[in-house]
């Protein structure tokens, strides 16, 4: 016990507290308009194609952030784009960027000399190593976030659940969408330092999936999933470092069982209740 509250002493671990709060909010409000249009899979192609982005930042020496973000933007557009226009199959696009993205990241690493990158730091996330530029840059994002989502909140919900009709009530539907689909991009880029590429999704998907056992109310899922996405991480971390395991790996782990046990405790409920 004592070490656990001895950990509140080091910089590293109230970063990883303060980037766990800000993830879990900025996740709550992206994550709840990602499960709500149902673009999980269109995310994912997202997040991976932005290790194409990383790969060319380190071949180019410049900062990983800004090769994940150029990339993850441009596929997010591109996505949007595709689906809007129909001139292909959504999933075939999809599935296109995806391996496209992931196969230029390792080509650039490959060719990329000296020292070759950790990759499993991008691929996993790495929580604990999150420092005050992270934690800057995730806050902006998060104000701007919330601040979209709070002045434009009935047109991005419309465009969401019901894009026709949105159009015929002269709502500017493509303009968005567009703009959500920009803001999904650089959530996830700056998740990616937190969780890794292949954990990140889940992190805005799991608590949101969790709220809907509560509410099926845009804002009150948004609210509920902070709470979740907050507890979990925080369970997560603590748990990381009593097995002395991966962070990322553990949070997402505690957000699943979080999941599964409020959904066994709904399903004894309605048993109950037909008895």
């Amino acid at each position: 016990m004592t070490g656990l509250i001895e950990l509140f002493s080091y910089s590293f671990f109230q970063n990883a507290i303060m980037a766990a709060l800000i993830t879990s909010v900025l996740a709550a409000m992206v994550g709840t308009y990602i499960v709500s249009r149902k673009i999980v899979f269109i995310t994912d192609g997202i997040t991976h194609s932005s290790f194409g982005g990383i790969g060319l930042a380190y071949f180019l020496g410049i900062n990983p952030f800004f090769g994940a973000a150029f990339f993850a933007v441009l596929s997010a557009l591109g996505i949007e784009w595709v689906s809007h226009r129909g001139k292909l199959r959504e999933d075939s696009a999809i599935a296109i960027i995806w391996s496209l993205g992931m196969a230029v990241g390792i080509i650039f690493v490959f060719i990329t000399p000296g020292y070759t990158p950790d990759l499993m730091s991008f691929l996993f996330g790495s929580i604990l190593s999150v420092g005050y530029a992270d934690l800057m840059v995730m806050l902006v994002l998060t104000v701007v976030t919330a601040l979209f989502m709070g002045i434009f909140y009935r047109p991005v919900l419309y465009s969401a659940f019901d894009a026709e009709f949105s159009k015929i009530m002269g709502v500017p539907v493509a303009f968005f969408r567009y703009m959500m689909s920009f803001i999904i991009a650089m959530a996830i880029v700056v998740s990616i330092r937190s969780m890794g590429i292949i954990l990140v999704l889940s992190l805005f998907t799991i608590p949101q999936a969790t709220s809907m056992l509560f509410s099926h109310n845009f804002r009150r899922i948004v609210l509920i999933s902070m709470i979740f996405g907050l507890t979990g991480s925080l369970v997560g971390l603590f748990s990381a470092y009593s097995f002395n395991i991966p962070s990322g790996a553990a949070i997402i782990f505690t957000l699943t069982i979080q999941y599964l046990l409020f959904k066994l405790l709904f399903w004894i409920r309605s048993l109950i209740a037909i008895n």
